[in-house]
């Protein structure tokens, strides 16, 4: 006989089913605004969402379709018959159809945008930091200023890390998946209703992507999502992570975004008059661009160039050369080894698209081929457009980096996400109804001059107390979990005064941010925020890459002088940066501090968004502040190096920071008056809102764009395109004349007229007459002689440019003559410079051939 088992089961089976709310008929529209980001800038339609569930709303991280599906059936019930509520669901549709019933702007040329990353709501795990932040901004003002813009990105499964901190301070980066189906995006269909699948051919093989779109007010950004059945576990994972991976998966990222970013374009019959690359990432839009023209329009390679540089623009948010994307040439040509056929050039010409120096062994460069490819370029701020020429002036060889054609728009931020709902409605109260339409305008915010100085004030302490109960709510749990003292963080949360002068610093920790500035010397330190009768504290936050060891050991380092006795308290840092803690710290701090090493900060937004709710920055001159600083409305560390040495310039300019505070901010922050605030302190903030605050909105920035970039691109890519493509043929085929014979051109003479024995004085005017021959080039060349100086730093300073008069010609020949007004004394060399000559070239850098001659 056998016992009989009284216990025998298996493992539990389970299925996954997901149950949502179904939404009744009226409230059919709040679905319709859920997946809209419209109401990421609309604080009525936030306020709404969180009306109908706070506790749900604040649990579901305050997504609204979350919050949707969540809804028990009770509760809908309750929404219909709720008359007030109803109404203003109504009423928040209502200004939301009027929003989206407006047509685009046919005054502004279309655009399409490619982008590695968009920040544009916390809920959206698809950005990283600064580039993804400013290119969200970008595409929610494109929306307000009824911009056609259509933008491309990646949905992420995993996105950029979640950040916690280990009991010793400690870094740790969590991927956490997306459930796609609980954000506010939808998935593309077919004409067949079926999920589109977009089909990019790689080199031998094949990835396949799903689409989906999100709407951001009245524009479409489409993303695409590998993680498909069809592919294999490597293709799946292309888009995986932000920056995720090794330098392969970077290259087949960059692919996806370039190659696959304009297939998809096609396939949706999407055709735009410029195509604006956010980075070096996106640079090979431009090489499938090119095979499109060669395919579709029968040009040859050189034609199809004249055509795709004529609408291309490439912004460029790094201001040195190790930060741009290089890739080895096998590993590129595994990616890409397909496209010579394509264009009808040789592997050597293609790969040498992406080199400084072509023909050298040198990698490939994204960044190059951008500018070999885009007839425009920029930088983000004044001086990195200026750093930005120095940087890419060696791929122009016969040109000086002061000749450059890289020009600058200085970023801004989306004014209406970033400023918090107490600042709007203060602006709203006292200020035209134009300020959304107009709000770069200085006149208008000229106006806060005329608020009273309690109102500044009153929301300024309501900002601050709302930053209080954040990190009291939002951070309590996480610290009693990783400090180990429960009573230390008790304390912790007890000290957060509002009533304190607080200190914010946010940004991503890469080590040139210089966030160990501040604890050069502790002494002093704590010597500032231990005073009683003047209480200080500084909020730190910001993650370092998962890579990056030093950005790391910085957060650490932070973390254990946080825990010291003297420090507990008063200095703090607040894990996992994302855009719903920044707005919270940019709004709800006093003072904005931002310390990069100079001239390393490209742009630098968070100061901008701390300028939009009344707080002041303390910063280097570098990036936007070196243009935004105006005295009386913020301070300033100059922009210039007093040591080669870093270690001696970070100890001199953290010895300005604790000067600065101990003399200046501290002191007018607290000469408060019998109404408890300091009329000094809120005239600096009234200062930084009227001659600041108008000048680095988006707003501002996409007119700027509009201005130097767009109208220019789209108004030479009509020219070139039209008739047939005409001029680009007729462009094309004199370049191609001009190349081939430009070593043929011979100096037949140079006469100089040379002063008496006494030499060149201030005053004189040297003369010359050139004569060249060109020989079988049939097209038109100029001369001119370059005056330059020794200088230090670059070798060569260019001092001025001269052009030669051509007088006449006679046969292949022509005859220059030079008249040269000497206006400064000092030691010159000068050389002269013959150059291609045709009004059909946008600029020099287009067709940069040089050939310097002797004298």
């Amino acid at each position: 006989m056998t016992k009989i088992k009284s216990n025998q089961t298996n493992e539990p089976v389970w299925s996954e089913i997901n149950v949502h709310s179904r939404l009744p008929q009226e409230l059919k529209v709040l679905d319709e605004i859920a997946y809209n980001l419209w109401w990421v800038w609309n604080y009525d339609a936030k306020e709404l969402f969180a009306s109908i569930d706070r506790e749900l709303w604040s649990k579901n991280e305050n997504n609204p379709v979350q919050l949707l599906q969540s809804l028990s059936y009770a509760r809908l019930d309750e929404i219909t018959k709720d008359e007030k509520l109803m109404a203003n669901v109504n009423s928040v549709y209502a200004n939301f159809q009027a929003y989206m019933n407006e047509p685009f702007n046919p005054t502004i040329p279309s655009v399409a945008y490619f982008s590695m990353e968009y920040g544009l709501t916390n809920i959206l795990k698809i950005y990283s930091g600064g580039l993804g932040i400013l290119a969200g901004d970008y595409i929610k003002e494109a929306s307000d200023i009824r911009a056609d813009l259509t933008a491309v990105g990646f949905l992420y499964r995993y996105g950029y890390f979640t950040q916690t901190l280990s009991i010793d301070g400690q870094q740790i980066a969590n991927y956490e998946a997306q459930h796609f189906d609980q954000l506010p995006i939808t998935q593309v269909m077919d004409e067949n209703g079926e999920p589109l699948v977009l089909e990019i051919p790689y080199n031998l093989f094949t990835v396949y992507a799903n689409v989906w779109v999100v709407n951001v007010g009245r524009i479409k950004l489409y993303l695409m999502d590998t993680d498909v059945e069809k592919n294999s576990e490597w293709d799946r994972a292309i888009t995986a992570q932000l920056y995720g991976g090794d330098n392969e998966n970077r290259l087949k990222q960059e692919y996806l975004l370039g190659v696959g970013g304009i297939l998809l374009l096609n396939k949706l019959g999407i055709k735009k008059q410029v195509y604006h690359c956010n980075e070096g990432h996106a640079a090979l839009i431009n090489a499938q661009r090119l095979v499109d023209h060669i395919q579709e329009d029968h040009l040859n390679f050189n034609q199809a160039m004249e055509v795709v540089r004529a609408s291309a623009l490439y912004t460029c948010h790094t201001p040195v050369p190790a930060g741009h994307d290089y890739f080895e040439e096998p590993l590129f040509q595994k990616y890409l080894g397909h496209f010579p056929d394509k264009l009808g050039i040789t592997w050597s010409e293609f790969i040498d698209m992406g080199r400084t120096n072509p023909g050298s062994s040198e990698k490939f460069s994204m960044s190059v081929f951008a500018l070999n490819t885009c007839q425009e370029a920029n930088g983000v701020s004044f001086l990195h457009g200026e750093v930005s020429k120095k940087m890419f002036a060696p791929i122009w060889k016969g040109y000086f980096a002061q000749e450059s054609h890289v020009g600058y728009v200085t970023n801004g931020v989306h004014m209406p996400t970033w400023t918090s709902s107490e600042w709007r409605k203060c602006y709203e109260t006292y200020f035209d109804d134009t300020f959304y339409n107009d709000q770069s305008n200085p006149t208008i915010w000229e106006k806060i001059y005329q608020v009273d100085d309690e109102v500044i004030w009153d929301v300024r302490m309501s900002l601050k107390n709302r930053l209080v109960r954040y990190i009291r709510d939002s951070f309590k749990d996480n610290w009693l979990k990783n400090q180990g003292d429960p009573s230390k963080v008790v304390s912790i949360l007890d000290k957060i005064n509002p009533n304190a002068l607080l200190i914010g610093f946010g940004r991503r920790f890469a080590t040139y941010k210089r966030a160990h500035l501040l604890f050069t010397d502790l002494e002093r330190l704590g010597k500032i925020v231990n005073n009683p009768n003047y209480p200080v504290q500084f909020i730190f936050t910001g993650k370092a890459h998962p890579a990056d060891g030093g950005g790391q050991g910085l957060i650490k380092h932070i973390v254990e002088i946080s825990r010291r006795p003297e420090f507990l308290g008063k200095i703090i840092f607040l894990e996992n940066y994302d855009m719903r803690l920044a707005k919270r710290l940019v709004s709800g701090v006093d003072i904005w501090l931002n310390t990069p090493t100079r001239p390393l900060e490209a742009s630098g937004t968070s100061g901008e968004k701390a300028e939009m709710n009344g707080v002041l920055n303390i910063s280097v001159l570098d990036g936007w502040w070196y243009e935004g600083y105006r005295e009386g409305a913020g301070w300033a560390l100059t922009d210039k190096r007093t040591y080669e040495n870093q270690q001696f310039q970070d100890q001199l300019d953290a010895a300005t920071i604790y000067s600065m505070l101990e003399n200046e901010v501290i002191p007018l922050y607290y000469a408060k008056n019998s109404k408890g605030y300091s009329p000094e302190w809120i005239q600096s903030i009234k200062n930084s809102f009227a001659q600041i605050a108008p000048h680095y909105t988006t707003k501002r920035m996409f007119d700027d764009y509009i201005q130097r970039f767009y109208n220019v691109l789209a108004n030479r890519s009509s020219e070139i395109t039209a008739n047939g493509f005409q001029k680009a043929k007729e462009l094309a085929a004199w370049k191609e004349e001009v190349s081939q014979h430009w070593n043929e051109i011979e100096v037949v003479s140079i006469d100089q007229e040379r002063k008496s024995n006494r030499g060149v004085e201030v005053g004189d005017t040297i003369s010359a007459t050139v004569v060249l021959d060109k020989h079988k080039l049939q097209g038109e060349i100029g001369l001119e002689l370059v005056q330059v100086q020794n200088d230090p730093d670059t070798n060569v300073e260019l001092i001025k440019v001269y052009p030669a008069t051509l007088d006449k010609t006679a046969g292949s020949k022509g005859y220059f003559t030079l008249q040269i007004k000497v206006t400064q004394a000092g030691t010159f060399k000068y050389g002269i410079r013959i150059y291609p000559s045709n009004k059909a070239l946008p600029h020099r850098m287009d067709f940069a051939h040089v050939k310097w001659i002797t004298i």
